[in-house]
C-alpha cells in the first residue's frame, strides 16, 4: 500500500487526496496487519491476492497482481492462485479472477 495518492488507481487516489488523514490511517492499518505475524514477502502477496479474489474485488485483484509482478512473482504463480479458487469459490469466480489477473499480466507483455 502506498502513502502517495498519485500512485493509486483513480478511485482510491481521489479518496486519499480528499481525505489524507483517513488514507494515512488505512495505510497504517494495512502495514500493522501485514507485520502481525511471520508471513511475509511473496507469500503475503499471494495471500492478499487470494483474499481479493475471494472478496470478488476486481480492483484489488488488479492492484495485488501489479504489485506481485513488481515484486518478481511469476505470472504463472498468480494464475495458479486463481485456479486454486475453483474448489472453494467455484469455476465461474475462478475464471473471472483469472481474467482479472490476465488484464494485468497480458498488459505487461
Amino acid at each position: 500500500m502506498t502513502d502517495d495518492p498519485t500512485k493509486l488507481p483513480s478511485g482510491a487516489g481521489k479518496v486519499a487526496a480528499a481525505y489524507p488523514e483517513i488514507w494515512s490511517a488505512y495505510a497504517d492499518l494495512g502495514r500493522a496487519c501485514s507485520q502481525a505475524g511471520p508471513i511475509g514477502g511473496q507469500t503475503a502477496r499471494l495471500v492478499k491476492l487470494a483474499l481479493a479474489i475471494g472478496a470478488l474485488s476486481e480492483g484489488a485483484v488488479h492492484s495485488h497482481t501489479r504489485r506481485a509482478l513488481e515484486e518478481g512473482i511469476a505470472p504463472d504463480a498468480l494464475k495458479q492462485v486463481a485456479l486454486m479458487a475453483i474448489p472453494t469459490l467455484g469455476f465461474p469466480q475462478a475464471v473471472r479472477a483469472l481474467t482479472w489477473i490476465e488484464d494485468i499480466t497480458n498488459a505487461k507483455g
